[in-house]
């Protein structure tokens, strides 16, 4: 044989004889299996502890991880159509900011247009009032041609904003200072009586126009802030059911850890103890 084999006394276990092997160290083999299980499962733990997830490699839950990557990939989505209607809402505030000092200068426009019909005002009176009266014609002109980084604040186009993860669009309509209403207004004159009569028509319907105006961005201002409402909570809730699938449960994580270290040490100890069996054999041999 080429294994050593010593029987024990006859009877010693009814009948059946008790055999102690040197090549062949079974009580070994099978702690160092349970020892390498054991090993394993605490690297696992260790490595799911210091990262925060419980999804360290594919083979920890396959199909979870297909879906964690999904998730995460429509939550950057979301954060940049966030970031799309956020800066869309500044827009039509910058919008709604300068159209509040339009107004002004329409209403005050108007006032002159007024002022002078007096009937006890001279033309030379009239004509100052036409120098403001062009001045603040001038400034509305100006407003017109603003822009926020590059794009028009005052254009007749539509504005298309990104509103949610599969890049649908919500029309955001335009304002125009250039339009024929606020050029008529913009174009008329009080240095008579006769064309500010004209004049207060024009720069009414202007007023008229701009009241329209505004209502329109203040549509689209509550709008947009439906859309970041909408948003902000699919966010939470897509984050929170990916953190359900990869985010470690760090209670639980912590007590499997005590469990395997301790199985680690006390494999070792009991694989040493089962390496030493093959050395009794020697008394025998002696």
């Amino acid at each position: 044989m080429d294994v050593a084999q010593i029987n024990a006394p006859p009877g010693a276990t009814h009948g059946k004889s008790k055999v102690m092997v040197i090549n062949t160290n079974l009580q070994a083999q099978g702690t160092s299996t349970l020892l390498m299980h054991s090993s394993g499962m605490l690297a696992q733990s260790l490595q799911r502890l210091s990262s925060g997830s419980k999804i360290t490699s594919p083979a920890d839950d396959s199909a979870g991880l297909a879906v964690s990557m999904k998730l995460n990939a429509q939550l950057a989505r979301i954060n940049a159509a966030s970031n799309n209607v956020g800066n869309a809402i500044s827009f039509s505030q910058t919008q709604d900011g300068y159209l509040t000092k339009v107004n002004d200068a329409l209403s005050r426009m108007s006032e002159l247009a007024v002022l002078s019909q007096d009937v006890t005002k001279q033309d030379s009176d009239r004509a100052l009032y036409q120098q403001e009266f062009s001045a603040l014609g001038s400034y509305i002109n100006n407003v017109a041609t603003k822009d926020f980084n590059g794009v028009s604040l005052f254009s007749a186009a539509t504005l298309n904003v990104t509103t949610d993860s599969e890049a649908n669009l919500f029309a955001m309509s335009g304002v125009n200072l250039a339009n024929a209403t606020y050029a008529s207004a913009i174009a008329g004159t009080i240095d008579t009586s006769a064309n500010a009569a004209t004049a207060l028509g024009t720069v009414k319907a202007a007023i008229n126009q701009l009241a329209s105006d505004r209502a329109n961005i203040g549509s689209n201002m509550e709008s947009l802030a439906y859309y970041n409402d909408q948003l902000s909570s699919l966010k939470n809730n897509l984050s929170a059911a990916n953190s359900r699938i990869t985010d470690v449960d760090v209670a639980q994580e912590s007590t499997n850890y005590a469990k395997w270290n301790i199985l680690v040490q006390s494999g070792t100890a009991m694989l040493s103890q089962a390496n030493s069996l093959p050395q009794s054999v020697l008394k025998l041999l002696g």
